[in-house]
């Protein structure tokens, strides 16, 4: 094997010492200082940025996904993903690539079942993801996320304040770490679920995560997986209907997509050890599901196969559109969008489902893609951490980031810009507090537009 053709390298590239030096270099270019900043355009127009983005979404469901924003401003925040973006692109940058989650909030981290069996935390939403884009444009989302979940908490602005340092913090010590060891141990890193239970401090909320985790392993335990299965008239199961997000489509509506035949097409793009595996199931039954907050009024089924003995196996079809840091200048991706939120799930997560795969509709040419859905029980630990101990939760976030963008960043050079001092975690934090403001008063207007009561602390 001529190795040289096969990796493309063909010099010996600088080591450690000179990557941080590389990294501390760009200081100078973009001072960490400079990234407390937010300044608004001057044409800014939040309100008119998510009336575009609603334009291709199934209007049946915008006013759920209205509801779903005016809950609260971390809500919010979670569906204005294109605002961020839009303001995102104009501030101030050191440059440093990666794959990022490009919607890199504190919901958009859980707990799931790597395919040995082993409960992990990780990233786990993809729908914007983008390689080479400037590690930043995550930690501040990360940040801000942080702060408008401690505010809506009812904590000071201080406090606030102190938990968006303190994830930081840890991402960038985390870093440093990972910095350290060969590209194969930084990759191999994991952030197993049991580690996490041992870490915490809250004896209660210990007793009901390690609950869940131990629970995990029943797969026969079918009133734990969501959706939940029923039995028709004819005795075929089928999923159970759960108003307004999970529901079965009237024909005019399923006729938009041929879900049989996306899922007959992604056999395509699956290895075959994982088609074999998929072929002993038979698909039972679709229904559509509204998912999260900014995913709600995009084309998501969920389909139920069903072994010979009736045992479920979910899998979730989602449309993948364009990201948001592609339509606002940050990024570009030429290829098809199934195959860029694929990808990047697969840079990112430490562990990625099997059934990953990306899909193509024949007739509408609309772009999706193929995921196992995780069952309710590892599901709800994110919102069972967040609210018991939402300190200990971002940090957690931080330090999972970290490995994540340590996949495809250069730890080094990233660890050489960060410092290590604390100069970094204030800047990111500041800016974080400056932002929640702008959410705060996005939303409030949100709320007015459409004739919500904003639910402000």
């Amino acid at each position: 094997m001529n190795i040289e053709t096969q990796t493309g390298v063909t010099e010996r590239g600088p080591d450690r010492r000179a990557r941080y030096a590389a990294g501390k270099a760009l200081r100078r270019i973009v001072p960490r200082e400079a990234l407390a900043n937010f300044t608004p355009a001057a044409n800014r127009n939040a309100l008119a940025i998510i009336a575009d983005t609603e334009r291709d979404r199934i209007q049946s469901l915008i006013p759920l996904r209205r509801k779903s924003m005016a809950e609260s401003p971390h809500a919010f925040l979670r569906g204005a993903a294109d605002v961020m973006a839009a303001d995102l692109s104009t501030q101030p940058a050191p440059g440093i690539p990666a794959q990022v989650c490009g919607d890199c909030h504190l919901m958009n981290f859980g707990a799931f079942v790597s395919p040995e069996g082993h409960p992990l935390f990780d990233v786990n939403d993809f729908d914007e993801t983008l390689p080479n884009i400037d590690v930043t444009i995550d930690l501040r989302r990360f940040a801000t996320s942080a702060v408008v979940a401690a505010l809506g908490a009812g904590k000071s602005a201080q406090t606030a304040r102190s938990t968006a340092r303190a994830a930081v913090k840890a991402y960038r010590r985390t870093v440093t770490e990972l910095a350290s060891l060969s590209p194969l141990q930084a990759w191999n890193t994991r952030v197993p679920l049991h580690d996490v239970v041992e870490k915490l401090r809250n004896r209660v909320l210990h007793q009901a995560v390690h609950a869940a985790i131990a629970a995990h392993g029943n797969e026969d335990d079918c009133a734990d997986n969501f959706p939940k299965v029923t039995q028709d008239d004819a005795g075929e199961r089928r999923i159970e209907d759960k108003r307004p997000r999970l529901f079965h489509l009237k024909d005019s509506e399923s006729s938009q997509f041929d879900v049989n035949g996306l899922i007959a097409a992604a056999f395509a793009n699956l290895p075959p050890h994982v088609a074999a595996l998929l072929r002993r199931y038979r698909l039972s039954d679709i229904a559509f599901k509204a998912v999260g907050v900014g995913s709600v009024g995009t084309y998501c089924t969920i389909a139920l196969f069903l072994s010979p003995d009736d045992e479920p196996l979910f899998i979730q079809v989602k449309e993948a559109k364009r990201s948001v840091l592609e339509r606002f200048g940050l990024g570009a991706w030429s290829g098809p969008q199934g195959e860029r939120v694929v990808e990047g799930q697969r840079m990112m997560q430490a562990a990625s489902d099997i059934f990953l795969g990306p899909m193509l509709d024949p007739a509408s040419k609309k772009e999706f893609y193929m995921r196992q859905l995780k069952t309710r029980r590892l599901g709800g630990l994110t919102e069972l951490l967040q609210s018991h101990d939402l300190l200990d939760y971002a940090k957690l976030c931080g330090r999972t980031l970290a490995r994540a963008h340590a996949r495809s960043a250069d730890a080094m050079t990233l660890a050489g810009y960060m410092g290590k001092s604390e100069a970094f975690d204030d800047a990111l934090a500041a800016f974080a507090i400056l932002y929640a403001r702008q959410n705060a008063e996005d939303y409030v207007a949100f709320c007015a537009q459409h004739g919500a009561t904003p639910a402000l602390p």
